[in-house]
């Protein structure tokens, strides 16, 4: 089922471009258009669900986090970030569950966007 407001619905059905790094019948790994750092990739259901629905979803969570440490090993193997923003106050933009995987470089404690 796809919510027809949904960018990440429209970039995993290709109606919006994007990068795709990696899909299968369940998942799709993306290129984040934001370039904080060198890696910021975004993991999402191909069904629109909530951030809260993808983290109770047992076996698809199980699925989507191991795919996470995947692309995590293989696009920044001196170390990564796996995030999920849950709410307005925590910056969530996009209400299609997802995890981002975010590296390529030093993070260092905290990750601040630069400008």
């Amino acid at each position: 089922m796809e919510d027809e407001s949904c960018t990440f619905c429209d970039v995993i059905s290709r109606r919006l471009p994007g990068m795709i790094r990696y899909e299968d019948d369940d998942l799709v790994v993306f290129d984040n258009h934001l370039d904080w750092v060198p890696v910021m990739l975004l993991l999402a259901p191909r069904r629109h669900m909530s951030q809260e629905e993808l983290w109770r979803s047992g076996p698809l969570m199980s699925q989507i986090s191991s795919l996470a440490v995947r692309m995590g090993r293989e696009h920044s193997p001196d170390g990564f970030r796996v995030l999920s923003n849950f709410g307005d106050d925590a910056l969530q933009t996009q209400t299609h569950g997802h995890l981002h995987v975010i590296g390529g470089t030093f993070l260092g404690l905290y990750l601040r966007p630069s400008g």
